[in-house]
């Protein structure tokens, strides 16, 4: 029986069904070179189930009753969500001086903005834009429909967004204004007002469900920042394919400051705003220029 000090060896064969059984459910694509990552993250979670090798841990991920359940608890174990509140401030200003303004222009009859935050990990950037829209729009915001929708596959992040309370780290790069106006201290931690809290809605999604993202109808802005790297290229193709089928004519794609889709798709053409890291669809480009 192992221990909590004991790691697991993982052989080639083990790491291939793993990695293979990430992937299928996913989108995650473990390489190789990141055996070690499966080996070290996993190994404490076998000794917890009294397993001696990942050969019964397959089985059991696969065949047993719990299997989902307990894919769940491997997939919080094997990710890092790692964010923060005005994460990129310099995209996020992009975002709120340029294509929000722009947006409130476009929607001016309907007064409904509809933004999705995809994988949004434990929910400070989907917390982030609704505090810049409520900046934004001041006294007006009660004349707008606002809705705004963090998912994220794994429930274990959910639940810390689900709860607007954080610690110091996760608010470590919001300015003192804005953690003076919509946080309260807790002690040692930081407690997201009810304006704030109320203008998100959350909900576990996998971006490999290409159905349940179209239940949630189109949006006008779609954030999935610092995700597509973890996905190869079938899987970006996939994702990229179907954020273009839920995006509005002129809706507007941002994705993370080192990730790239020039040469994945031909459905987003990227804005030329230095910091932006922002797509739309050919189509809307070439009719604004």
């Amino acid at each position: 029986m192992t221990t909590s000090t004991t790691k697991v060896a993982m052989s080639t064969e083990q790491f291939a069904r793993m990695s293979q059984i990430i992937y299928d459910r996913s989108g995650i694509h473990f390489p190789e070179p990141k055996k070690y990552i499966l080996e070290s993250r996993l190994s404490h979670r076998l000794s917890e189930l009294e397993m001696d090798d990942f050969d019964q841990y397959i089985a059991y991920l696969t065949m047993g009753p719990y299997q989902m359940d307990e894919f769940q608890e491997m997939f919080n174990r094997i990710t890092i969500n790692e964010t923060s509140f005005f994460r990129n401030d310099a995209q996020l200003a992009v975002f709120e001086r340029q294509i929000l303004p722009e947006l409130l222009d476009a929607r001016a009859k309907t007064k409904r903005i509809r933004i999705w935050s995809a994988a949004c990990s434990t929910g400070e950037e989907p917390f982030t834009l609704a505090m810049l829209l409520h900046r934004t729009l001041g006294v007006r915001l009660s004349d707008w429909h606002i809705e705004i929708l963090g998912t994220d596959i794994s429930e274990k992040a959910l639940k810390v967004a689900q709860s607007g309370v954080y610690n110091n780290y996760a608010v470590r790069s919001t300015p003192s204004l804005i953690k003076d106006r919509y946080f309260k201290e807790d002690g040692r931690n930081f407690v997201l007002s009810d304006d704030i809290r109320q203008m998100v809605n959350f909900e576990r999604h996998n971006l490999k469900d290409r159905m349940a993202a179209k239940r949630h109808g189109i949006w006008d802005v779609i954030f999935c920042r610092n995700v597509l790297i973890y996905f190869d290229d079938a899987m970006k193709k996939g994702v990229i394919s179907m954020f273009s089928n839920q995006l509005a004519d002129d809706g507007t794609l941002f994705i993370g400051h080192s990730e790239r889709i020039k040469d994945l798709t031909t459905d987003f053409q990227q804005l030329n705003i230095p910091q932006g890291f922002c797509y739309q669809k050919p189509a809307h480009v070439m009719s604004t220029q």
